[in-house]
Parts: C-alpha cells; structure tokens; sequence
C-alpha cells in the first residue's frame, strides 16, 4: 500500500514536485514603439479598429473614410458611443493623460464604438501592465465574439422560414 499524505504541503509536493521547481510568472514588461506609443487592434462584430496610444493631453482621433483625422465626438455623435470610449480611461483612471488616434473598418457605429473601446484597453495594458487588473475586472480586455448569424438556404433570413401557406 502506498504511504500515506499527512500535510497539505506535502500532497502539494506529491503533486508539483519538489517546491523549489514551481516557478513565479514573470512581471510583464510594457510594450512600445520607438515613438513611445503602444498599439492594440481591437474587435467587435465585423468592426476593426487599430489603435495607438502615447503620453498627451487627451487628443482623441479617429480616421473617417476619406484618411483624415477628426475629433471623436464628430465620428462617433451619439453620447452613448462617447461614453462607452471614455470607459477604459475611467476604470483606469488615467482620463486626459493619453492621446488616442484609431482607424476603424467595418461593421456600423455601435460595433465600430466597441472594437475602440477593446482596442484602448488593449493598448492601455500593453503600455502601462498595472492597469492590466483593473482592465480585467471590468471585462474589457475580452474580445466580445457574438457575430451576425450567416443565411441559411432555405430559410428567408437566418432562422426565420418563408410564410406557410396551406393551399
């Protein structure tokens, strides 16, 4: 019969091995370019956003179709799109010390406001990794997967059946 476990240390190291193998994750480094930004691509439904972020006074851009640059209150004019954009700043709090600038391509206004939102947040943590936690909590840093569902043949939409007809 095999000897028997007396302490929890002990049954962690019958499971680990010895405690001296079990290694400590190391601290993650900041990630930037050379021009001091840090880069994230966010998504949401068929929205891409590409986004840069560096030290600043709070400058937020967004490129519109044309390849310019505009302030994100005239790209995104619903106060709901704006809010949900300042939110990686709040949770973070850190509004006002970035300067953001995004390229979006794809989906409409609510998806594109959310691939920013995903990538701010995901370039906030590569930038500075202690706000990695916060980030996280909030539930940010996950991408949000629900897609449009594809057409079927044989149905009128997606789910819906064409009208039933009994003669």
């Amino acid at each position: 019969m095999a000897e028997q476990v007396t302490s929890l240390e002990e049954l962690n190291q019958a499971v680990s091995g010895t405690s001296a193998e079990v290694e400590m994750e190391a601290p993650r480094e900041p990630v930037r370019d050379e021009f001091g930004r840090a880069y994230a691509t966010g998504k949401r439904k068929d929205a891409v956003a590409r986004v840069w972020i560096k030290p600043g006074t709070g400058k937020f851009l967004i490129r519109n179709n044309k390849g310019e640059f505009i302030d994100y209150t005239k790209y995104f004019a619903r106060p709901v799109l704006q809010m949900i954009l300042r939110q990686p700043f709040q949770i973070a709090d850190v509004e006002g010390q970035f300067d953001v600038q995004a390229t979006v391509k794809g989906g409409g206004l609510s998806g594109q406001a959310g691939a920013v939102k995903h990538g701010i947040s995901k370039a906030l943590q590569l930038y500075d990794p202690s706000l990695r936690g916060a980030l996280k909590a909030a539930g940010f840093l996950t991408r949000d997967s629900r897609v449009v569902e594809r057409k079927k043949y044989g149905k009128a939409k997606a789910r819906r059946s064409f009208q039933f007809s009994k003669r």
